[in-house]
This record gives C-alpha cells, structure tokens and sequence, in this order.
C-alpha cells in the first residue's frame, strides 16, 4: 500500500473565498455536527489529492460521486478534472451548502465547456438513490462524529454503489485519536474507538494507499479504498477490526 507524502503543488495560502466559507463552516458545525464535522473547508491541495483517482482514470468519461460536498472546495476541483462526457452527482444534507453548491455548478464553465452533467441532491448519502454505480466516490463526511453503525451503514453503501475496481477516497485529521483519549468525556471516547474499529475494517480489507496531507487546516491523511473486481465479500458483514489508522 503507498504511504508516500505528496509535495505540495498547490500555494498554500487561502484566498478570500476560502476565508469566508471557513466562517460559514463554524456556523453551520454549531448548528448541526452530523452535517457539518471539518473545522474549515478542504484546502486546494487537500481537494487534490481527493481527487487525484479521477485524473489517473485517463480521458473517458467518469461517473463521479461526491458526498458531504459543504461549500464546494472539492467540488470545484473535481469540476475542473473531470474528463469530457463525464457525470457528478453531488449530495449534500444541510440546505444552506446545498443552495450554495447549485450555484457552484450553474455558474462553473466545466458543464458546458466540456459537456460536463452535474446534479445537486440535498439527502444523506445513506438513503441516495440515483440508479447509477461509480467510477469514482469522494467523501468528506465527518465520520469520527457518526455513530459506529452509521459509520458501517455509510461504508457499506459507499462500497456498493462503486463499479467493480472503483475507488473511494475520503480524509481524516491527523492527531484526533490522540486529543479525543485526552480530552474527550469517556462514552465519547469509547464512541471514536468503535467507530476506528469499523473504519479501520474496512482500510484492512480494501485500502490501496493513504497520502499525507501537510497543507491543510489541520493536516489530514487521505485514503484509498477500491472496491474489488470481483467481489469477496459483502461489506456490511466485514469483521470490526481493531487498529484503525487516522
């Protein structure tokens, strides 16, 4: 599995767009912590390298998921990526990200420049049903705020709603293990644990690699999940292994 830390290729300071939707992003955390769990959007380089398995898929047409879009840092990458013909579905459950991502995608040049078709839904992944399977799942759901079954439930559905040989890729900050067994009261400790235990089940089994990003607010590692070709096991019955790497 590659470990390697990417070099930064992408400026590290934000711009004032980013400024301020990181102070939407505290609004909308205070509000609701199932929708909203990052501190700040996705830096440019971590929308990157989240993105990177659309770029290395070559120039025939993708059919992309993204979920937990927030205010459409990875969005816009992907838009910017995405081959010629190709489809994003975008799914986001707060309304006010929602509102903001249609108006991404109606004004990005990437639809009509290059036939691009991208659809907004507001709804929780877990309960999407758009009728297609995909090349490509990028996630920035806050997973380490979900319960374990939720956690196992949203999985599962990521890896189902792959082709056979998609990818999924999804971050997790670095160092929250550690403050949560420091700081945390004890049932929410317990709760990150279990909730490693599910993740860290589903990276033994289907992780193809995890890059380090250092430019990002706070740094994360980024992983690789790739639904077999040929399918070994059903997901939701893969055993809750303990170890999971965040």
């Amino acid at each position: 599995m590659d470990h390697r830390t990417p070099s930064p290729r992408i400026p590290r300071n934000a711009d004032a767009r980013q400024a301020a939707e990181s102070w939407t992003f505290l609004r909308e955390a205070a509000r609701d912590l199932r929708t909203t769990g990052a501190v700040a959007p996705s830096s440019r380089a971590l929308a990157r390298t989240l993105t990177d398995p659309v770029a290395t898929c070559g120039a025939r047409p993708l059919s992309v998921l993204e979920a937990g879009a927030g205010t459409g840092a990875v969005t816009r990458a992907l838009l910017s990526r995405l081959p010629r013909g190709s489809h994003l579905d975008v799914v986001e459950a707060n309304p006010r990200f929602t509102e903001r991502l249609r108006r991404l995608v109606d004004h990005h040049p990437a639809p009509v420049i290059r036939h691009v078709r991208a659809e907004v839904h507001q709804a929780y992944v877990e309960e999407l049903d758009t009728g297609r399977r995909y090349d490509v799942i990028v996630s920035g759901l806050p997973l380490t705020n979900f319960t374990p079954d939720l956690v196992d439930r949203v999985m599962a559905r990521y890896l189902d709603l792959l082709h056979p040989g998609g990818t999924l890729t999804y971050f997790a900050y670095l160092g929250t293990r550690r403050a949560r067994t420091l700081f945390a009261p004890r049932a929410e400790a317990r709760r990150h644990a279990a909730v490693d235990q599910v993740v860290g089940a589903y990276q033994r089994r289907y992780a193809t690699a995890r890059w380090t990003v250092l430019a990002n607010l706070p740094p994360a590692h980024v992983w690789e999940l790739r639904r077999p070709s040929v399918d070994a096991a059903t997901p939701h019955l893969l055993p809750l292994l303990p170890g999971a790497e965040q």
